[in-house]
């Protein structure tokens, strides 16, 4: 894996490649993220449950209480 390194300045551009360090790093970073992203999808996804039980229980559809709140 290669990293690229710009000068703003300049314009120079060099391409090397990645430390070991800065790859265990990438890998961190990759899970980290996966995990906040699945995270977020399942509370996402409780939201819309939620959503949609209370809509049943009040016994409205979404664009009804759209029409509701204006």
């Amino acid at each position: 894996m290669t990293k690229l390194i710009v000068n703003v300045e300049t314009g120079e551009e060099n391409v090397r490649e990645l430390t070991k360090a800065e790859k265990d790093q990438e890998k961190i970073d990759a899970a980290n993220f996966k995990v906040k992203f699945e995270a977020e999808k399942a509370e996402a996804e409780a939201k819309a449950i939620a959503k949609a039980e209370l809509l049943n229980r009040l016994g409205l559809t979404a664009d009804e209480l759209q029409t509701i709140l204006g």
